[in-house]
């Protein structure tokens, strides 16, 4: 609206409506009684002042310049804060979960550029003189294990650690082990440093150490003949003068699959595929009282997609899944780590790469179970067998179970226990489709580990546990209402199938004869698929000889 200010006679219209200024001749006496009105007069010219030049806000007013233009002036309220609207609200929400969701955008940002940068400037370091070598522990393909100690405290039994000392795949397992130190340190061994050695005679190598926990794996106790009860003094720490039976080796089976859960968990929650989980990769901590995994060397960081290949596998034949690869064979190589990290829960809900460990795990319950797959050679004929069965753990039963011995009788009768629920775990667990079996998440959440093991749980891991079954519960009854929603009538209104429409589904052949243009169409997407697969191999073998190892320049240099 237009202001107004009569000032000693002088009538002056501000100009927002339209009007130009009207002057009227200033009287040059002002009558005593309008002295007193002197503040008034100039708040009202100091008003008119900022409505000409201020309010406008572009300057001049339209008519003074005549531009011809009539500017308005909104009289709606301004806004002084933000505004909250449900699709932000749904925007905002969706955001932070992706943010959140395994293997973790946001927890990889931070884990990479602070805690990282803050672990290196704290953690101890330590050469090759300050280790003193010992005992022998064991040898493989890529390096040997030795027992060792400090040299400043040789004699001390708390200066006790482990030395692998690795000619391949060392700067993989140091970084590796870097991760889960800072993420899920209780999944894995007690891990200390790592540093590249250099030696005129051997060689480059890369130097890991570790707290020493023990000597004992699980593929050693399991065969033990006293197993599982020789498992049960080990946690314990004491002998149970008690019966043996099914039941005291259930709920010992039980407490060791609860643990390898937890573990597995853990990496597969920071993005971490073991890719080699065994009874040998498995060590029991004596000072924790609970089994913790090892050899992180054939891992893939698929958060950063650190070690990961297409078409390239790291595996043991006996224990690995049927598909051998953890992600589909048309997957990229990994860009740029920030890149990578940020499609990560893309590529993780795609693929499910922690079902590849979740099989493996699921054998080594098998074992567990029955005696006599224990040795290596039962357990590749139970693959072989398996297979024929189209790794149907049902059909192999009901092959088996006719001509099963007293071993394999008493391990079918250990799963049906309190109504099966061991077998059905078992089930779940051994799926020839990764995307049909069970995650670390829901295992845990299986009725099978209802009952308390030999030890109590942990304020996190019991809190931990009640989210698991909380969530497994929403996501059943988010299934149960997709189901419903499909089952729902077939109009247009309710969006869904019927009965006999879904049953048509299931009964659709494909066509036997085929024209000469969808051949000639097939033939064009083959040539376009070989197209693809032929540049990304050569995309992939250009990376690998010009990208080089950027996380492993973080690795330490040994000291001469």
């Amino acid at each position: 609206m237009a202001s107004v200010a009569n000032i000693g006679g002088v009538v002056l219209h501000s100009s927002f409506l339209g009007n130009k200024l009207k002057f009227k001749p200033l009287s040059l006496s002002i009558p005593l009684k309008k002295q007193s009105n002197t503040r008034i007069i100039y708040g009202e010219m100091l008003r008119f002042a900022h409505d000409l030049f201020v309010g406008v806000g572009v300057g001049l007013p339209c008519t003074v310049m005549e531009c011809g233009d009539i500017i308005y002036r909104s009289t709606l309220p301004k806004s002084n804060g933000i505004t909250v609207t449900v699709p932000g609200v749904i925007l905002a929400l969706g955001t932070l979960s992706y943010l959140w969701v395994t293997p973790g955008v946001a927890p990889g940002f931070f884990d990479m550029f602070v805690l990282a940068f803050v672990e290196r400037l704290f953690r101890p370091t330590y050469k090759k003189d300050d280790i003193v070598l010992g005992k022998k522990l064991g040898e493989g393909s890529f390096g040997a294990v030795y027992r060792v100690s400090l040299a400043r405290k040789p004699s001390s039994k708390g200066g006790d650690l482990v030395l692998k000392r690795a000619t391949e795949y060392g700067a993989v397992e140091i970084w590796m082990n870097e991760r889960v130190r800072r993420a899920c340190a209780n999944s894995c061994a007690d891990f200390l440093y790592g540093f590249l050695e250099s030696s005129s005679k051997k060689g480059a190598e890369y130097w890991l150490l570790w707290r020493f926990e023990g000597e004992a794996t699980l593929a050693d106790l399991m065969q033990s003949r006293e197993f599982p009860y020789n498992v049960e003094a080990l946690i314990l720490q004491d002998i149970q003068d008690l019966p043996k039976g099914l039941d005291r080796e259930n709920r010992i089976i039980q407490t060791i699959m609860r643990q390898l859960l937890f573990a597995l968990d853990g990496l597969h929650s920071t993005g971490i595929v073991h890719r080699d989980i065994k009874p040998q990769n498995i060590i029991f901590s004596e000072g924790s009282r609970a089994f913790k995994i090892i050899d992180l060397g054939a891992a893939a960081d698929l958060r950063v997609g650190i070690n990961y290949i297409p078409k390239e596998f790291l595996l043991d034949p006996r224990y690995a899944a049927p598909e051998q690869y953890i992600m589909s064979t048309q997957t990229p190589s990994a860009p740029s780590a920030p890149v990578a990290t940020a499609l990560s829960p893309v590529l993780w809900q795609l693929n499910l790469p922690d079902r590849f460990d979740i099989y493996s795990v699921g054998l080594i319950f098998l074992q567990m179970a029955f005696p006599g797959l224990r040795s290596d050679s039962s357990l590749i004929q139970f693959n072989r067998q398996l297979k024929r069965c189209d790794y149907d753990l049902v059909s192999w039963r009901q092959t088996v179970e006719s001509r099963a011995g007293p071993e394999l009788r008493k391990g079918f009768e250990l799963l049906d226990l309190d109504g099966g629920i061991g077998w059905e775990l078992l089930t779940s667990m051994i799926r020839f489709k990764a995307r049909q079996r069970i995650s670390a998440k829901t295992a845990l959440a299986h009725p099978y580990f209802d009952r308390e093991g030999l030890l109590a749980l942990s304020f996190i891991q019991n809190l931990k546990l009640q989210f698991f079954r909380a969530t497994k519960q929403d996501y059943s009854e988010a299934a149960n209402w997709v189901v419903q929603l499909m089952a729902k009538s077939g109009t247009e209104q309710d969006g869904g199938f019927t009965e006999a429409q879904l049953q048509e589904l299931r009964e659709v052949e494909p066509k036997k004869k085929s024209s000469a243009q969808r051949n000639a169409l097939a033939s064009a997407l083959r040539l376009q698929r070989k197209i693809i697969r032929t540049l990304n191999e050569s995309i992939d073998d250009l990376s690998r000889k010009r990208k080089s190892l950027w996380w492993s320049r973080w690795i330490p240099r040994g000291m001469k």
